[in-house]
């Protein structure tokens, strides 16, 4: 085993990491979230059983999916609904949907699915209690669904090309957690071993959704077909994911978490580092790069969007995998820091969406480099910082401008650099990105542009000497607070801040989304707009029976058909 102390080659630096450019085209890595619980759900050796499947002909009914690790049990309780068309609607807002979700910490009884059943379906109008680690819903792909309940009732297999060409059967609207209208809070879980990780309790919740709405398209198949119908092919199945719409509701989390943040991006800097620092690379090594480089240019061949943004990415990143596995195919990849020039080149050739997809790739012969780091990508106790008072001006100034300089000579008056404002919709209770100019919402911005709000509060501690506590300074500029604190953060978490306007008239907010829901694992990126976008998750996962070690691996890259 390499020894990860001896990194050579030093982490990227956050100007370069964090500008938004780079943030809206990150992959997912080892370190994504479905990806590491797979693995430990099959190193574990996790069972999983369905200990109740009431379902009718019409696909409404209810099921339990337990899954059972070393010390406990987590059980998905679903809900299956007869949806009329018109009440379909991906929206936050919507209120009722085809299926509907908790992920229950232990195996419910009798009494707890009555009362699940009484509030699950209702969603925000219902409540769920301290049992409950997450609460969730999706709707149906209306059309593929159809078509694979048809075609199976027949006798028939689904055609694999519709199948790809949307990529799942249900697609979730929201899957809440930490607290969430009663669900259990994060410090509850936080400390046991398989929910370290952020995000595993919503992680596992969706990896049951998929073995459910498997298990739900195949019963209204038999329903409707009896003995003539057909089993869905399980190489059919796999290529079966969970769909996700996420929207500017989520944006938000990677300013309002910079400590969380900072943790899940130095993570995977870290990572990148320890792999440019291998000096020589094994004939295995190497050969499982080629092999899943070829299996990632076969899924951007998939990969389809008909935003424009996203359609003019993917052909420079389609582009630019042909110009990489080129110079792969005569490259050594064995010895003189094999990783880092394969980095280095791509970083002078490539655009950036390719150049982020080799950094994760070059991860993934390195299980004994990178997969530790994951238990480093928590937050801890989010409330533990505060306020360094004592800290002087001069100090606070500098710190400020070691994070946010490039914010300091920019006209904070210009239309163009506050042309945007974060709000919350009454009406519909999500974030929104207003016109600052155009609509009556100044009064209502949220907290979301630290660079305009950092550099204010510099230019205001031009009128105090050097050598004054910050905290003397606060108290007559209570305003500033905000920024000072997290001027002093980035000092520890020095990944913790974006290093672009997040109120510019050019900002797109789907790349503050990709970023985060990269870290999730999620695949195909399709943004509707420059406002939300449409995900898939678990694509190519082994299904229960399925899970081993090998299988849980490297199932997110897909193998081209022989």
């Amino acid at each position: 085993m390499r020894d990860p102390a001896r990194t050579h080659i030093p982490r990227r630096p956050p100007a370069q990491v964090m500008r938004l450019s780079r943030l809206g085209v990150l992959h997912q890595s080892r370190l994504s979230f479905m990806r590491v619980l797979t693995r430990r759900m099959a190193a574990e050796e996790w069972t999983f059983t369905r200990p109740v499947f009431e379902i009718d002909a019409q696909g409404v009914g209810h099921a339990v999916y337990t899954a059972t690790g070393p010390e406990r049990s987590y059980s998905l309780v679903a809900f299956a609904h007869d949806l009329p068309a018109d009440q379909r609607s991906d929206r936050v807002i919507a209120e009722a949907w085809d299926a509907t979700f908790c992920l229950y910490d232990g195996v419910p009884t009798g009494a707890d699915i009555d009362r699940l059943r009484a509030n699950v379906p209702l969603q925000e109008a219902g409540r769920i209690s301290e049992t409950e680690l997450s609460l969730s819903r999706a709707n149906r792909s209306v059309r593929l669904w159809a078509h694979v309940v048809d075609r199976l009732a027949r006798g028939q297999q689904p055609d694999p090309a519709r199948i790809d060409a949307v990529g799942y059967l249900m697609r979730t609207t929201a899957v809440y957690g930490s607290g969430k209208f009663g669900a259990a809070d994060r410090e509850i879980i936080a400390d046991r071993p398989e929910m370290q990780v952020p995000f595993q309790a919503e992680m596992l919740s969706v990896y049951l959704t998929r073995v459910f709405v498997r298990d739900l398209v195949q019963n209204m198949a038999h329903a409707l077909g009896g003995d003539r119908a057909a089993t869905l092919d399980p190489s059919i199945a796999r290529r079966l994911g969970i769909g996700n719409s996420t929207g500017l509701g989520m944006a938000p989390f990677i300013v309002n978490h910079p400590v969380l943040f900072n943790n899940w991006i130095m993570a995977r800097e870290e990572a990148i580092a320890r792999v440019r620092s291998v000096e020589t690379a094994t004939p295995q090594e190497a050969d499982t790069f080629r092999a899943l480089l070829d299996r990632s240019a076969f899924s951007v061949v998939r990969w389809r969007s008909d935003h424009p943004i996203q359609t003019e990415r993917l052909g420079l990143l389609r582009a630019d995998l042909v110009a990489l596995m080129a110079y792969v195919a005569v490259s050594d990849l064995a010895t003189d820091y094999p990783w880092n020039r394969l980095y280095q080149w791509a970083e002078a050739n490539l655009h950036e969406d390719a150049q982020e997809l080799v950094a994760s790739l070059i991860l993934e012969p390195y299980p004994d480099l990178v997969d530790g780091l994951a238990s480093c990508m928590a937050d801890g106790d989010p409330d533990a910082f505060h306020i360094d008072g004592a800290q002087s001006v001069a100090e606070t100034r500098a710190a400020l401008a070691e994070t946010f300089d490039w914010a300091f000579d920019l006209d904070w008056s210009a239309p163009s650099n506050c042309a945007r404002a974060w709000y919350v919709s009454e009406e519909k209770l999500e974030p929104r990105l207003g016109e600052r100019f155009d609509e009556p919402i100044a009064d209502y911005e949220q907290p979301l542009a630290p660079a305009r709000d950092a550099a204010a509060a510099f230019h205001a501690l031009d009128d105090y000497a050097g050598d004054t506590a910050i905290a003397e300074f606060l108290l007559a500029h209570p305003q500033h607070r905000q920024s000072i604190r997290r001027a002093q953060i980035a000092r520890i978490a020095p990944y913790a801040e974006i290093r672009d306007n997040t109120i510019s008239a050019d900002l797109l907010p789907i790349d503050m989304l990709r970023a985060k829901l990269s870290f999730f694992g999620a695949t195909h990126f399709d943004p509707r707009s420059d406002r939300w976008v449409r995900i898939a998750m678990y694509t190519g996962a082994p299904y229960p029976e399925d899970l081993t070690p090998a299988s849980a691996e490297h199932w997110i890259y897909p193998e081209a058909p022989p």
